[in-house]
């Protein structure tokens, strides 16, 4: 069976990833950038996947271009290695939300956004 979290609306998640940013002092636009980053969303498009009930599955499967250096993203996102899911899906949202963690920890950008 199917995690609930990949029935869940995008739009309605996003917002608890906002305020986990900026409780740290980080910013929407940086919690767009790493969403955009991860899809090849631009914010336009984000912006309007935001105002639809697109779920976590169609969001992932629909997304424009998922950055081959996601496989780059390592370590344990609510005590799972996101490395080892299984899961398609639910790898990409825990990919998420190891980047969004990893935002809201201070780390930089660029080591967020594993550049070279």
């Amino acid at each position: 069976m199917a995690h609930r979290i990949v029935t869940t609306s995008f739009a309605s998640v996003y917002p608890h990833y906002v305020a986990k940013a900026e409780r740290k002092g980080r910013s929407r636009a940086e919690v767009d950038e790493v969403i955009c980053w991860l899809t090849g969303h631009s914010q336009r498009t984000l912006d309007a996947v935001l105002a639809t009930d697109t779920d976590f599955q169609t969001f992932f499967a629909e997304a424009p271009r998922m950055n081959p250096a996601r496989s780059l993203i390592t370590g344990v996102v609510c005590g799972v290695r996101v490395e080892t899911v299984a899961d398609p899906t639910m790898r990409e949202i825990r990919y998420l939300d190891k980047l969004i963690d990893e935002l809201a920890k201070g780390k930089a950008m660029e080591r967020i956004l594993r550049s070279a």
